[in-house]
Order: C-alpha cells, then structure tokens, then sequence
C-alpha cells in the first residue's frame, strides 16, 4: 500500500500550535453553552408571556430579574440557570483575555490584525491552523485546505461546478467567513481587496462575495506571513503571489 501511495504524509502541528488550539476551543465550547442557557431562559420565559427582547449579555442577567420580579416559583427557576450562566461567561472572558494576550505578544498575530476584519482569535486560530506556512506549496494551495474552493463534478461530457467543499477545519472556515463579512458590511475604509469583493457581490450576490473573499483572505493571510509585511490597502504594493 505504501508502494503504491495510498498512504498519505500528514503534517503533525507542533505543540505550541495544539495548546493554542486547545485553548480557542475550549474558548468557543463556554460561549456555545453560554449562549446556549440564554436562548433556554428566553425559551420558558416566553411560555409565560414574559419576552426578554434585544438585549446584550452584560445586562442579560438584570433583564431576567426584572421580568421574574413578582413570581417566585419562575425566579427560584432562574436562579440555578443565571448562576451557571454566570460562571460560564466568566471562565469564557477568563480565556478570551489569554487569547487576547497570546495575539499581542505574537509577532505573526500583530501583522495579520493589520487585515481589515481580521481580529485576534481569527488570527491566533489562523497560526494555529497553518502551523507551518512552508508546508504549502504556494500561498493559493491554503484554500483548498481549509475547503474554500468550489468542487468540481466531471462525469463524462458533464462538467459542474458545486459548492465549496467544506473539508479541513470548521472552526477556522467560520472565522474567515466571520472577517470577510466584517470587512464587505462593517469596514469603513476602502481597500483593494474590499473593492474586489463589492465588484463581485454585484456580480454574483452578496453571499457568493463573502465565501470569494474568505478564501483570498488566507491567500493573504499566508502570503503575509511568508513576506514578513502588513497588509497593503492599495494594489500597487502588494506581492504578485497575493493578488
């Protein structure tokens, strides 16, 4: 099996990368459950008529307070759920503020923060995931990797385009669409790379664009990285290898 190359190479992540890895998932698994126990407390309280509306999680808390106040047997319901609510959120800031402090005294962190959209656990998860920029062939073959690039079905005289393959890592696919959708609706400043996306939300709808731009912001990313430059906001100054 070996002679015939059914047995593949596979890169082993060094251990800083797997600590960091360990770290932004048990990161996410807090704010999932977290989020998780919200919805459930809006979930009974609804039942009751009692709606929690809009609001932020640092004053989810006293919200639900106010609406419980008057009906003991629904506050001593909400107590246990608040408290476990509240332990969550805490042990999830806990790690958030080690995330944020293993981003800024990163040096490869700090460059890719230069990217519009691009914040510290998008880049701390994006040096975590690649590991070791070498091992791809050019800056192109990331995306690929991290299934952002269409699938092809050829069957005969058939030749279809399909949607992205979704293969390799969910988390960090998530994260890049997370800073393309930043940088086309939030982004204020115009860059070569924003108006590319807009040019092809136009063209294709808005939701194509943000896959498209998801992809060349690890074809960035990674081509950053190997340069050793920050992000360029006009054309004229970026590597050929990035565009």
């Amino acid at each position: 099996m070996m002679r015939v190359n059914l047995f593949r190479p596979v890169h082993v992540k060094t251990l800083t990368s797997q600590k960091r890895r360990a770290l932004l998932t048990a990161r996410k698994v807090l704010q999932e459950k977290a989020i998780a126990i919200e919805n459930d407390v809006r979930g009974l309280l609804r039942n009751f008529g009692l709606k929690v509306g809009v609001i932020g999680a640092a004053k989810f808390e006293d919200r639900i307070r106010e609406l419980v106040e008057g009906v003991p047997d629904l506050a001593l319901i909400m107590d246990p759920l608040l408290a476990a609510r509240r332990k969550l959120r805490e042990e999830f800031s806990r790690l958030h503020r080690k995330v944020l402090e293993i981003a800024r005294d990163d040096i490869v962190c700090t460059r890719l923060m230069t990217v519009p959209g691009v914040g510290p656990v998008t880049a701390l998860a994006f040096t975590s995931t690649i590991d070791v920029p070498a091992r791809f062939r050019n800056s192109r073959a990331v995306g690929p990797a991290l299934g952002l690039t269409p699938k092809l079905n050829q069957s005969g005289e058939s030749h279809r385009i399909g949607r992205v393959s979704l293969c390799g890592d969910a988390m960090m696919r998530a994260l890049l669409y997370e800073a393309a959708q930043v940088m086309l609706t939030r982004v204020k400043k115009w860059s070569w790379l924003k108006a590319w996306a807009m040019n092809l939300a136009k063209r294709s709808g808005q939701r194509r664009a943000i896959v498209a731009l998801s992809r060349r912001l690890a074809i960035v990313m990674h081509r950053m990285w190997c340069d050793g430059s920050d992000f360029c906001w006009t054309r004229d100054n970026m590597p050929v290898a990035a565009r």
